[in-house]
């Protein structure tokens, strides 16, 4: 049998091919993601580097103000207006736009005290 001598034959590049391949792709995939947690570590200093203190944070939204109530009428109110007028106050105080003291205040008005 003879032997061959000089270049691989075909069964012999292929293997080449196939290993030289094979570390390209995973070294490729390595440096991939390396260079993807670089990233992400750099955008996440970026981000800390510029977001504000907790104390610059922007004021808590101030509550809506509360609406007034018409000015009483020279005449005394009927009965049925002074209840649903009280009515509506405590609506009012029961979603928390009024306080206790508002609505005593107001509740006082109507009824005239």
């Amino acid at each position: 049998m003879m032997r061959r001598v000089g270049r691989p034959g075909l069964i012999g590049t292929m293997a080449r091919t196939a290993v030289i391949s094979g570390t390209a792709t995973a070294v490729s995939g390595g440096v991939a993601r390396r260079q993807a947690q670089r990233a992400a570590d750099q955008q996440a200093e970026r981000a800390a580097q510029y977001a504000p203190p907790a104390q610059y944070a922007p004021p808590p939204a101030q509550p809506a103000p509360v609406p007034q109530a018409a000015p009483a009428a020279a005449a005394p109110a009927d009965t049925e207006d002074r209840i649903s007028q009280i009515r509506e106050l405590g609506e009012l105080k029961a979603q928390g736009l009024l306080t206790e003291e508002e609505f005593a205040a107001e509740k006082a008005r109507i009824l005239g005290s």
